[in-house]
């Protein structure tokens, strides 16, 4: 993890996504944004990219491959693992079996519900960034 790495943000509704974005910016965070539609795209461009990465959010309710079927195929590829780029569910909806299945089974740092409150949605991802930017990880 590069803490000057892209933000990839795996998220299919457009809004939401430019929601995010508008957040990061906003923070006065200058990381890169990716944006990818799904799951697929995101593993495939993870797999790819010899971009550092900070952090990814995704969505858990995506189509083609969801937020946990991503989850799992970053933690089964042995590479992906290793570079141990924090991974941050930020949905709309959190059942508590996808709660319980990304706490038990995946590697996750976060699960948190899109809030529908601008400043403390602000406040909640501000949160998320600065601790990952003071943190300590394997690749810093």
């Amino acid at each position: 993890m590069s803490k000057n790495g892209n933000i990839l943000i795996v998220e299919d509704d457009i809004d939401d996504k430019e929601l995010l974005e508008d957040l990061i910016v906003d923070l006065g965070i200058t990381n890169t944004i990716i944006w990818k539609p799904n799951g697929a795209e995101a593993f495939s461009f993870l797999c790819t990219t010899t971009e550092p990465m900070f952090i990814i959010f995704s969505d858990i309710n995506m189509p083609i491959m969801n937020g946990l079927e991503l989850k799992r195929k970053i933690d089964a590829d042995k590479e992906l693992r290793r570079k141990s780029i924090p991974f941050v569910f930020y949905s709309t909806a959190a059942s508590k079996q996808a709660v319980t299945e990304a706490y038990t089974e995946l590697t996750i740092q976060g699960f948190f519900i899109k809030g529908s409150d601008y400043n403390k949605t602000k406040a909640v991802v501000n949160t998320i960034i600065q601790y990952w930017k003071e943190c300590i990880h394997p690749n810093t």
